[in-house]
C-alpha cells in the first residue's frame, strides 16, 4: 500500500525513471540479492517503504518475525545503498517507536525516553534501529539519509487480512462481511478492547505527498532541520487529529451501512492508551494533510468493494 501510493504520487508529478521491485522479484532479507540489485542499477534516491507490518494481534503473536525481517531489510538496503554511492535515502518508520506512556502529543525528541508498548516492541525496536542507522551514516559519511514516522495509515491497497490487518481495514472488513450475512440486522460485530484508546490516522495518499515533499526539501532546510546531529534525523508524518476506537468503529459502521449491533470486548488488550503525533515540525516546513477521515474511509471501502474478488479474505 505504501510503496504503491508513493509510486502513484511520483508518476502524477511526471517522474519516469523509477525503479521498483516486488517481493517476488527481490527478497530484501537476502543481502547478496540486495547487493547485486544496487550494483546493477544506477540509483540516485532510495525510498525504503518495504517492511513486515501488521496489527496488534500479528505483532503480539509473531515478534521474532517482526524484529528479524525488519532488521534484515533495513540493514541490507541502507548499507548496500551506501556502498553503491547513494547519497539520498528516505526511510519510513512508524509512530510505534515512541514510549508507551510518553507525553502527548508525541514529539520527535521523546524517542528512547521510556519503555515501549509490549505488544509491538519488537517491531518498534527494529524501526528505531533504522532511524539510528540513517543517523549514523549521516554522522560518519555525510550522507543525506532521513526518516519519516507515519502515523496509522489506511487507504486503497490496504491489507484486509482478517488476522494480520490493522484496526481500520479490519473494522471495514468485519462490518462489510456482517452486512452481507443472512439477517444482517441481527448480526454482531465485536471490537477488541474498551474502545477508549485514541488513535490518529493518515490517508496513504497524504503520506505519499508528505514523503515526496521531504524528498524535494531544499538543502538548507534539510541540513537545518534533519541533518544537524544531535537533532533527530526523522520527522513525524501525520494528521495531528485523533479519534477514539469507539468513534472510529461507529464511523466505519455508518459508512459501510451495517445495521446490526456493535460491542466491545474489554477482556482483549487495548494497546497504547493514546498515540497522537506532534506534527508541528512538518507543518513548520510547509506541509499539512488534506484528506479528512470519513472521506478517506469512504474511499477505502469503495476500493474494497471494487477489489474484493481479488483478495484472499
Amino acid at each position: 500500500m505504501v510503496g504503491a501510493a508513493i509510486l502513484r504520487k511520483l508518476q502524477s508529478l511526471g517522474y519516469q525513471n523509477i525503479i521498483t521491485r516486488t517481493h517476488k522479484e527481490l527478497d530484501l532479507t537476502e543481502q547478496q540479492a540486495v547487493r547485486d540489485f544496487f550494483h546493477k542499477e544506477k540509483i540516485d534516491y532510495v525510498v525504503l517503504a518495504a517492511a513486515k507490518v501488521g496489527g496488534i494481534h500479528a505483532n503480539n503473536t509473531y515478534p521474532a518475525d517482526f524484529i528479524t525481517q525488519n532488521l534484515q531489510i533495513q540493514t541490507n538496503v541502507i548499507h548496500e545503498a551506501f556502498k553503491a554511492g547513494v547519497q539520498n535515502l528516505l526511510f519510513l518508520g512508524s509512530s510505534c517507536i515512541y514510549p508507551k506512556l510518553a507525553p502527548q502529543p508525541l514529539k520527535e525528541e521523546y524517542l528512547l525516553t521510556g519503555e515501549l508498548e509490549p505488544t509491538n516492541d519488537a517491531y518498534a525496536i527494529a524501526k528505531i534501529a533504522g532511524i539510528k542507522m540513517c543517523e549514523a551514516y549521516n554522522r560518519q559519511h555525510g550522507t543525506r539519509y532521513i526518516a519519516a514516522m507515519p502515523t496509522n495509515l489506511y487507504g486503497p491497497g490496504d491489507n484486509f487480512h482478517p488476522e494480520n490487518s490493522h484496526v481500520l481495514p479490519a473494522l471495514i472488513l468485519r462490518f462489510h462481511q456482517a452486512k452481507n450475512q443472512p439477517q444482517a440486522e441481527q448480526q454482531e460485530v465485536v471490537v477488541w478492547g474498551t474502545g477508549k484508546p485514541m488513535r490518529e490516522f493518515l490517508h496513504v495518499d497524504d503520506m505519499a505527498d508528505g514523503c515526496v515533499f521531504l524528498m524535494k526539501l531544499e538543502q538548507d532546510k534539510l541540513t537545518k532541520n534533519l541533518l544537524s546531529y544531535p537533532k533527530p534525523c526523522f520527522v513525524n508524518l501525520g494528521s495531528g487529529v485523533e479519534v477514539s476506537i469507539m468513534e472510529l468503529a461507529e464511523t466505519v459502521k455508518d459508512v459501510v451501512g451495517f445495521k446490526g449491533n456493535l460491542t466491545f470486548d474489554s477482556t482483549k488488550p487495548d494497546g497504547t492508551p493514546r498515540k497522537l503525533l506532534d506534527v508541528s515540525s512538518l507543518h513548520q516546513l510547509g506541509w499539512q494533510h488534506q484528506v479528512v477521515l470519513r472521506q478517506g474511509i469512504e474511499e477505502t471501502y469503495q476500493w474494497l468493494l471494487e477489489h474484493e474478488g481479488q483478495l484472499r479474505l
